[in-house]
Parts: structure tokens; sequence; C-alpha cells
């Protein structure tokens, strides 16, 4: 008897995991459609290889190109103000990368930055985007080195990235995420939730030792920052950051294109020393700057350092070594 009790709780406890999950999946649902409503896409859209491309475009004259980092989307650049400083003098054109804001991730394919730079070559060419100055940011640094490497792009403006293999245990952590089949299930359930927990805090350290602007949350939505389809993103990009930086080591020496390198002293994020400086040292003609008391979100603290490097029309040819560095780091 005491058994056929023990199957009888086991099946029940079984039923109401299903019902509470099925019930939090119902629910993120309803917030992501909701936010989407509330928060209806900014820019334009073009279809490229099945993959639809959301990008915010203003200004007229010398393209810039504006690549947003992981767990964010296009409205970050819009919010910090660079977007409307470039236009004055430049064609803009900030683009939600793949899985990110309101561009489709098409899942047969491995959207590492060597994929997305591939995306962004031909997209251009449909915009008649030539020769732009490409500003990446955090993650997608890999995505401008790409383009660079591709020779798509006239200057790299490269802030607060990640360069190098180093450990990295929060792409362990999200491992389970990025899994097909498993990571849908997750996305709308636990993740969904720990995503919630845990996003304000990931913010605060990103703007750190800065404050994380009190509107923030509300102009670049939490909830499109959270809705599966991103997490699925953010995961992904997780898991690839260490192999994507492993493929590029190599290749680095290999830029011919003026690169300006920009990374906070204060950095939580990426440590601006094993990554930005060496970086560097490795780049032909490559500047250096970082700033001191900065952390990893420049393009808002410290937006003037960005446009500055943007507009520099006498970037050093790369076969010429120069260097700018900040006197917090010089010898």
């Amino acid at each position: 008897m005491n058994e056929l009790h023990a199957v009888r709780d086991r099946k029940n406890m079984l039923v109401a995991a299903c019902a509470a999950a099925a019930a939090t999946a119902g629910w993120v649902a309803g917030r992501a459609q909701r936010a989407e409503e509330q928060h209806p896409p900014a820019g334009r859209f073009i279809e490229i290889d099945g993959v639809r491309v959301h990008y915010f475009e203003r200004g007229e004259g010398t393209p810039v190109v504006l690549l947003h980092g992981n767990v964010v989307m296009l409205q970050d650049f819009v919010e910090s103000g660079l977007v409307d400083a470039l236009a004055e003098r430049h064609r803009v054109i900030a683009f939600d990368r793949p899985g990110f804001g309101y561009t489709t991730r098409p899942r047969l394919r491995l959207w590492t930055p060597d994929a997305q730079a591939e995306l962004l070559v031909r997209v251009f060419e449909a915009l008649g985007v030539e020769a732009p100055v490409v500003v990446g940011h955090s993650w997608a640094t890999l995505v401008a080195i790409a383009l660079g490497l591709r020779s798509a792009a006239r200057r790299l403006v490269l802030l607060s990235g990640y360069y190098f293999p180093t450990a990295r245990f929060d792409a362990v952590l999200v491992a389970p995420v990025a899994t097909p089949v498993i990571g849908d299930v997750l996305r709308y359930t636990v993740s969904a939730l720990l995503a919630r927990i845990m996003l304000h805090r990931a913010l605060r350290e990103m703007f750190a030792p800065e404050r994380l602007p009190a509107d923030y949350e509300a102009v670049v939505d939490r909830e499109l920052m959270l809705r599966p389809s991103q997490i699925r993103a953010d995961a992904e990009e997780g898991v690839f950051l260490v192999p994507a930086a492993m493929h590029f080591q190599d290749r680095y020496a290999h830029l011919d294109v003026p690169t300006e390198i920009i990374a906070g002293a204060s950095d939580r994020i990426v440590d601006p020393a094993a990554h930005s400086s060496r970086l560097h040292d490795v780049v032909r003609g490559s500047r250096l700057r970082i700033v001191a008391a900065a952390g990893h979100m420049l393009h808002h603290t410290h937006a003037a350092e960005v446009i500055a490097a943007v507009e520099d029309d006498h970037a050093p040819a790369p076969e010429h070594r120069a260097t700018q560095m900040d006197p917090a780091i010089s010898s």
C-alpha cells in the first residue's frame, strides 16, 4: 500500500511540475508578445539569405556601422546618444545582430563572428554601404574584426572587446540553454525566471564603476531583452566566445585596416590588460586608449572617446606603428 501511495505521489508531483512549467511558458510567451507590441521595431528590415535583418539608419555622409554586444540590441546605441551625435556628419546604421532585437537567427547556422560578418557584407552590398567605419562593442568586436579581415571596413573602432581565449565560467553555465530541445524548454521556464532575477545586476556590472542609468531598462526594454529568442542568442554567443577568440588569435596580425582599440581601465566584464592591450601589441598600426575609471559601456559613459576615434581621418596606415595610451598604463 505504501508503495502505491509513493507512486501516486510521484505521479501527482510530475503532473504538478508539468502544469507549472506549462503555466510559466505561457506567461513568458505572453510577456514577450506584449513587449513586442509595446516596443515595435524602430527601424527598417531587409531580408538576406533567409535572415530578416533589422537596422536603424540616420544621417548622411561617410558610413558608420554600429554593432552591439551581447544581452542588448541596437537600441543600446540609440540610447547612448552615439547615433544622434554621429549622424550630424555621417550615415549611421545600427544593426540588430542575429537573434537580438528584431533580427532573426535561423537555427540551421552557427552564428559565429565569421557567419555574422558574411551576412553583413551582403547587407552592405544591398544597402549601398561602401567601406564603412565599423564600431563593434564587446562580443561584436570579433564581428568587426571579421569584417576588417574581409576588407569590408575602412577603419575599426573596437570597444571593450574579448580577443584571446581565457577562462569564462559563464560559458559553461549557459551551455545547456544553448542546447537544442533542452534549451528550448529552459528558455521558457527556468532560464526565463533566472534571467529576470539576474538582468539588473548584470547591467549594473556592465556599467560599473559608473551607475546604471535610471531609465535604461525602460528605454532599452527589459522584456525585449528577456524574450526566449534573445536568451537563446545570449547563450549561444556565450558558448561561441572562447572558440571564436581561439579562431581569430592567429589572424589579428593580418588586419590591414586602421584599428582603434578602446577599453575601460575598470571594466568588470573583460580584463583590458589581457585583451585590449594584448591585441594592440599584435595588430600593426593599431592605437590603444585605456580610459581611466571607465567600465564596459564606454559608448554611454565616454562617448566622446568613441566619436573621436570614428572621426579621426588621420589614423595611421597599417604599416606604421603608432600608439596612444592612457597615462595610467604608460611606462
